[in-house]
């Protein structure tokens, strides 16, 4: 069978929303086509029977709803501008890589390096990430990215930052134990991440500095967080009643003097 006709077999509508069967299909077949029905006008995907198809959404740059159902693989939503995708499960490794624009929901955990050099953009993780979450975040101007992760996260969170905003909020974590990273914010340079929890400085990198909470970081904190409840049906005023910490980056060059002359 030829593809274009697989994937006219493949396709249905329903509600008014374009429903892409992905079982057994390569990921080129299934990126292709949704690229075809991007172009074409299409304004909501679903994606059914998902199993580690890796870049879904990559480089779409239109205002497009995906909802994703199953697992999809490595660098979902790279490179996007614009659609809003969500997983209705768990999301492998490098979501959102470099991404300018758009939302990503993944209802479940992620894995390693979501959001790397990430540009613009919001990616909302309901449970927990792995290692290298943020590494290479930037911003410009205004446009801040942004990543709220609802449980915990692994080592080396925020290395390299250089801009954006990175929230864990622990939901599951008791009051009295510590986050499980390490290395937090090495190397970081621009940017905030903000802690629900115990945070031990031992475990920041040694480019970081921890400061109360202003109103305009609390404002900042109310807005995100409460996008994340009302995605995921959380109580927001719970999740902003624990106690957080900021850390920032002390200097914008902190390894100047090791390269300067």
């Amino acid at each position: 069978m030829a593809e274009a006709t697989l994937g006219v077999a493949r396709r249905q509508s329903l509600a008014g929303e374009v429903v892409v069967d992905c079982e057994g299909r390569h990921y080129r077949e299934v990126n292709h086509e949704l690229r075809e029905l991007v172009d074409q006008g299409v304004e909501s995907l679903r994606l059914i029977h998902v199993a580690g198809q890796r870049y879904l959404g990559t480089n779409l740059q239109r205002p497009v709803r995906i909802t994703i159902e199953g697992v999809p693989g490595n660098d979902l939503g790279a490179f996007m501008d614009g659609p809003r995708i969500q997983v209705l499960g768990d999301a492998q490794d490098g979501c959102g890589n470099t991404m300018n624009s758009g939302v990503l929901a993944i209802h479940g955990s992620a894995g390693d390096i979501i959001g790397h050099s990430m540009r613009g953009g919001t990616i909302y993780v309901r449970d927990n990430v792995g290692y290298r979450v943020g590494i290479h975040m930037k911003e410009y101007g205004d446009t801040k990215p942004v990543i709220v992760i609802g449980g915990t996260a692994q080592h080396f969170l925020g290395e390299y930052m250089a801009g954006g905003v990175l929230i864990v909020l622990g939901r599951h974590l008791p009051l009295d134990k510590m986050h499980p990273s390490r290395y937090i914010g090495a190397g970081m340079h621009g940017g905030v991440i903000y802690i629900a929890g115990q945070v031990n400085e031992v475990f920041l990198g040694k480019e970081v500095g921890v400061l109360p909470l202003s109103d305009a970081d609390r404002e900042a904190l109310t807005t995100h967080v409460t996008e994340y409840a009302r995605i995921f049906g959380q109580d927001a005023q719970a999740l902003l009643a624990r106690p957080f910490a900021k850390l920032y980056p002390k200097a914008v060059r902190p390894y100047g003097r090791l390269y300067a002359y």
